[in-house]
């Protein structure tokens, strides 16, 4: 059975097809392409019966719900998500679902109307819960701790925090300062290093930003990045596309250079020094 024809689709490089856009559940549940992951992970989602006071506070919350089709973390987590909201007895019309593109040319993680424009999308799923149309928590990827814990501390008003603190702190920075105080103060430098956990966090946190045009947070984002860990080549390719984008070309060769000292048979460096210099 296919979905309805009114369901936004795309098709990504590879030729995959996936939706875009919102949509219901019921969706994923009956389409062919996604049935298969979808059915495994919600029927292999054990919920044990018991007691929980606490689910009479999520029943005036609304979920929105931002996925990818195409990314395996929206795969595992979604369907266990929808198990455990049918389980506790709650409404699957306080949920709201969102797909977002994958690496398709300027719309990285964004949705065909800009549906998650504002949102602080970087990572997918990420789960906004909201009441009277107010965030009050968000689950980003995966939960902190287990999906029922998250739930119940969020249900209780005292949510963990998300995941990625390093790209939230990041985001944050941008909202109460100009790029140029987050980019010359040692002080956020060193605050962001706390806590960031790997070269992806802020690699990806770039990548949408410069996908949606905001190329100086972007370049920000990769400089900071490239402090961090100072022997990843993916910092300084990163940087460097960033650079080549914003037209500063001596820089981004300079950039691509260090991603070759790192790595000799890194040829897509090596074909972007090569373009620039001609």
């Amino acid at each position: 059975m296919l979905i309805a024809q009114d369901v936004q689709r795309y098709n990504n490089s590879r030729g995959e097809s996936h939706l875009c856009g919102s949509f219901q559940i019921e969706d994923l549940e009956k389409d062919t392409i996604f049935q298969k992951w979808y059915t495994k992970n919600y029927l292999g989602f054990k919920v044990f019966n018991k007691k929980r006071v606490w689910v009479k506070n999520l029943k005036d919350v609304e979920v929105d719900i931002y996925l990818g089709t195409w990314c395996g973390d929206s795969k595992k987590w979604v369907p266990k998500f929808v198990k455990l909201w049918d389980a506790l007895g709650l409404n699957r019309t306080q949920l709201k679902f969102i797909a977002l593109y994958d690496f398709v040319e300027e719309k990285y993680k964004q949705g065909p109307n800009r549906e998650e424009k504002n949102k602080d999308i970087h990572r997918v799923p990420t789960f906004i819960f909201k009441r009277d149309n107010k965030e009050t928590a968000r689950i980003v990827e995966s939960p902190n701790n287990d999906l029922e814990t998250d739930l119940a501390q969020i249900a209780l008003g005292y949510p963990s925090n998300p995941n990625y603190r390093g790209a939230t702190r990041m985001i944050n920075l941008f909202k109460s300062n100009s790029i140029d105080d987050v980019k010359t103060s040692i002080d956020y430098l060193n605050e962001v290093y706390r806590l960031v956990k790997s070269p992806s966090e802020l690699n990806t946190l770039g990548h949408v930003y410069l996908e949606s045009g905001r190329v100086d947070e972007a370049l920000t984002i990769f400089y900071y990045n490239t402090r961090f860990f100072k022997y990843n080549p993916s910092v300084y390719s990163n940087y460097a596309k960033a650079l080549s984008k914003s037209g500063k070309t001596e820089e981004a060769i300079k950039n691509y250079e260090k991603v070759l000292l790192l790595d000799r048979s890194n040829q897509q460096a090596r074909e972007q020094i090569k373009k620039f210099k001609k």
